[in-house]
């Protein structure tokens, strides 16, 4: 078993890997030469206002009385400069927020996972194209623009990281923090006479990152009163600064501002995904170059902000982010970066039609320099035979285009030439995708073939060692031996096809997985051969039955990760089926528990997702009830230890329920009096934070010391789980795990019923049914038909698991405030970490149910464990078909975070198959009196 599980692991780490490689790697390319435009610049410095966290509607919105959040920035954009929405992509994070912002290219997908703090790939900058830039702001943000810099021309002044903490008094201090040192560094510069010179140098950017509104929404959310007093704090500092700047400059009408956001956030204060609310962020722009208000009688979008917000008749001017990019580089003359892939967006600025043409050249030909870079690349590594260039930009074309382009410009036909560089930055940019996916369909292929094969590999392994299907064959030793060879060779033909190439090395993994996997399929032809001559001799009608039902349990399955409801129909269905399948007449209570319980947890998935405010009074309510079901549970078994003659078992088990208790007890305190300091301002009590953190240490250690009969370890792992999950819960999530657990109970009565009326097996008696003795049974027994049903079960109920508590199918699903019991203080792998183990609890309990029915039914681990498998595979093979690289932003990060869960929750319950066993199996030992068994 633990070869085949470790080749399960392996297979598929691949495949959730390969999407990264296939749909989402690093567009980046190196070798371009930089392009300016030739005229005088329209600035001589920049000022760039990055408000993190700050939601377009935020900051445009009226109060309800009429009057601006932003009185200052609200003044501007209708007397002094031009706005219009930035429109952000997936992931909406911090850094490749930023890196559009001043870059001007979209990392891919996978930076989140390479951290925020570090440059995973060496890009250029406008900052780095600046003379001299000075930043203020984040730990986490300034750094990488000053690592990537070449030279030390990027200056950086941060507060320390332990600032960022979402428990504080007031997140805002943190933009004070950069309106002040700003202030006190003019106010130095005037008796440093180096300072002086270089600040009036032509070329400087100066760069303001304001963090507070960003920590105000995650712990207060967007519409609370702390995340609108903070916009008008950010909307006073900017005016102090502004005029601050432009009397230190003598009022030159030197200096350009613009004012923007490098995300948004989600009503509950989380971002990440491709909401409308994380990727719509405000652009305002004002002072040197840049166009005043347009007046305008009717314009159209296709959203209803502008009357919402009251601006119907100021032209609003939309740009996607990485085009800000381009606009700082052509406002004060530096160099385009040499990644950018914006287009510059000609209305902001307030300059002559030929200094708007020739921008506009410069733009173009470094996007097009970077699509020769590129294709020349993909032609060195192709076979020339097999290259099949980008058609609309051959060489001639190319050529074509920057004659005509010059041309019109020489000939003063400004517009012309403004229009034929757009349809050139559109081709090269159409280009560039072309060679960036260029390989696309042939690994996807290779990926999907491999999905297939290892998928009908698992079936036939099933069929073969846990069915009596099939009769087992004598192996041809000739007819392996030619086969072996000839996969060999077809694995030699397609490592040296990839070898002239020169193909990366993920790219051999991904192509030659598929030959040992169907060289293992097709080594079993005789078994295919068997089952088919097996199945049509009798069962034809009852087989081509269970494959339609097998099917629409696995579509529902698909279903329901867009609509979390499809889970309530499948749980009022399996509330039936013990009315379906007769067994209600011999276990009338057991059944009625079961349907009840069924219809109980089917409320869950209707409950509203993650967003909704934290209701702390029912996580009280969840512990006190936890209690309530102990004392009960206790009361029964002191009672069953009175009647029966087995006194052994004594205090110190009892000893261990006591201290799990006690645990459940002091998480309900902690959780709430955490939130009523935090309510009040007063921070994270360190108490409260050393007992979270102890709780999650001792929890597992108590489970481990309780005794192994059947129910006693299931309660003794509910108890510990459930202090631990307490101290994460801030709604109704609280009490789903107690449904679940009741649920899990059920079922494992309810299987005994079953395994009676097909007459599989007797029935054990579950009271004195003991964890540690069941492993050794040696007489497993076939497979059934029914234990396909088994499996499904486990499958629903880990993927209501998943739903059940609130979570959405994407990565912003997950509310910072959960954490708030164990830290405050921003860190994303920590946060995150806890934030994994709370979607977790929910699968433990159900895999340790699912031990507890394999052990009980006496099936190996192994054969139902392969059902699973075959089951969460199709699965996947849905979502893999289903990622995409276009459409709204919402769409992609939706398919992204689809296919990661579902290949993540395959690979978690291989893990949580092997923890369900250790959990419900082992026991430490505590030194005891010795005992003399009666």
């Amino acid at each position: 078993i633990p070869v085949f599980i470790l080749a399960g692991l392996l297979v598929h780490c691949v495949f959730l890997v390969s999407i990264f490689d296939i749909y989402f790697s690093s567009p980046l390319v190196h070798g371009m030469t930089p392009q300016q435009t030739p005229l005088p610049p329209l600035a001589k410095r920049l000022v760039l206002f990055v408000a993190d966290g700050l939601r377009a509607d935020s900051l445009y919105e009226l109060n309800s009385n009429g009057t601006p959040r932003a009185p200052y920035l609200r003044s501007i954009l209708e007397n002094n400069g031009s706005w219009g929405i930035s429109h952000t992509r997936v992931p909406t994070e911090s850094r490749p927020g930023h890196v559009a912002l001043i870059a001007g290219f979209y990392e891919d997908v996978s930076a989140v996972a390479k951290g925020w703090k570090e440059n995973p790939v060496e890009f250029d900058s406008v900052f780095n194209e600046s003379k001299y830039t000075w930043s203020w702001g984040s730990p986490d943000i300034l750094p990488m623009f000053a690592k990537g810099a070449t030279g030390d021309h990027v200056y950086t002044f941060c507060y320390a990281a332990e600032s960022e903490d979402f428990g504080a008094e007031d997140a805002a201090k943190l933009d004070k923090w950069v309106f002040d040192h700003v202030k006190s560094f003019f106010n130095s510069s005037r008796s440093n006479q180096t300072l002086f010179s270089a600040l009036n140098e032509e070329k400087v950017i100066l760069f303001l990152h304001l963090l507070g509104i960003d920590t105000n929404g995650h712990a207060h959310r967007p519409n609370s009163r702390e995340y609108q007093e903070n916009i008008k704090q950010v909307d006073e500092g900017v005016k102090e600064i502004a005029s601050l700047i432009d009397s230190f400059y003598g009022n030159d009408g030197k200096t350009a501002f613009i004012l923007t956001s490098d995300h948004g956030m989600t009503d509950w204060g989380s971002h990440g995904a491709g909401h409308p609310s994380e990727t719509l962020t405000p652009l305002i722009v004002w002072g040197a170059g840049i166009n005043y208000p347009q007046k305008v009688t009717s314009q159209f979008f296709e959203d209803n902000f502008l009357k919402e917000w009251k601006l119907e008749n100021l032209k609003r001017l939309d740009v996607n982010q990485a085009d800000i990019a381009p606009l700082m580089a052509s406002l004060i003359g530096v160099p385009f970066p040499l990644n950018s892939v914006g287009t510059l967006p000609l209305e902001y600025l307030n300059s002559s039609d030929h200094f708007k043409a020739e921008s506009m050249f410069t733009n173009a030909v470094q996007i097009l320099e970077q699509f020769k870079v590129k294709m020349s690349q993909k032609k060195e590594t192709a076979l020339s035979f097999l290259f099949t260039p980008f058609k609309p930009l051959s060489d001639s074309e190319q050529i074509n285009f920057l004659k005509k382009i010059r041309l019109y410009i020489q000939q003063q036909k400004y517009d012309e030439a403004v229009s034929l560089c757009k349809t050139l930055i559109n081709l090269a940019l159409e280009g560039l995708s072309y060679y960036h996916t260029y390989d696309r369909l042939f690994l996807g292929l290779s990926i999907a073939v491999g999905f297939v094969g290892w998928t009908t590999y698992v079936i036939l392994v099933i069929i073969k060692a846990h069915t009596n299907l099939t009769k087992t064959a004598p192996a041809n030793e000739k007819k392996s031996t030619v086969l072996f060879y000839g996969f060999a060779s077809a694995g030699m033909i397609i490592a040296f096809f990839l070898l002239i190439q020169t193909c990366p090395w993920t790219y051999y993994v991904y192509c030659l997985l598929p030959v040992p996997v169907w060289y293992a399929v097709v080594r079993e032809i005789p078994v295919i051969q068997d089952l088919a001559t097996n199945v049509l001799s009798h069962h034809i009608g009852q087989s081509i039955g269970f494959l339609l039902v097998c099917i629409l349990g696995i579509e529902i399955l698909v279903f329901s990760f867009f609509y979390r409801s499809a889970l309530t129909v499948g749980l009022l269905v399996f509330a039936g089926w013990p009315v379906i399948t007769q067994l209600w007449i011999q276990a009338k209570t057991r059944a009625l528990i079961w349907t009840l319980l069924c219809v109980l947890l089917a409320i869950f998935p209707l409950m509203p997702v993650v967003g909704r405010e934290p209701n702390i009074p029912l996580v009280i309510a969840a512990g006190l009830l936890t209690l309530l079901i102990s004392f009960f549970s206790l009361y029964k078994e002191l009672a069953s230890l009175c009647k029966s003659e087995n006194k052994y078992r004594d205090k110190e088990d009892f000893k261990v329920y006591f201290y799990q208790m006690f645990s459940v007890a002091l998480s309900t305190y902690v959780v709430s009096s955490t939130h009523n300091s935090l309510k009040n301002k007063q921070g994270l009590p360190v108490m409260n934070q050393i007992i979270s953190w102890m709780t999650l240490v001792s929890s597992p250690v108590l489970l481990l010391l309780s005794p192994t009969f059947l129910f006693q370890r299931l309660f003794s792992i509910l108890l510990s789980l459930m202090s631990t999950y307490l101290l994460l819960s801030t709604g109704y999530e609280a009490l789903f795990p107690l449904a679940l657990f009741g649920l899990m109970f059920a079922w494992i009565n309810m299987e005994q019923e079953a395994l009676q009326h097909y007459g599989l097996s007797l029935k054990p008696k579950l009271a004195v049914f003991n964890f540690t003795y069941a492993m050794d049974i040696t007489q497993f027994r076939q497979l059934h038909l029914d234990d396909v049903r088994r499996s499904f079960f486990f499958v629903f109920f880990i993927v209501t698991a998943f739903f059940g508590t609130g979570n959405i199918a994407s990565i912003n699903s997950f509310d910072p405030a959960s954490v708030y019991c164990f830290l405050t203080v921003f860190s994303p792998f920590t946060m995150g970490g806890l934030l994994l183990l709370k979607v977790a609890i929910p699968f433990v309990l159900v895999s340790c149910a699912f031990e507890a029915i394999q052990v009980t039914t006496q099936l190996s681990s192994k054969s139902l464990f392969l059902i699973v498998l075959v089951i969460s595979d199709i699965m996947a093979l849905h979502f893999f078909f289903l990622v995409k690289d276009y459409g709204s932003w919402l769409d992609i990060g939706t398919s992204i975070s689809h296919y990661v869960l579902v290949m993540s929750l395959t690979i978690f319950m291989m893990v949580m198959n092997g923890l369900a066993q250790l959990l419900t199996t082992q026991r430490l030992g505590l030194p005891r009196r010795t005992k003399h068994h009666s």
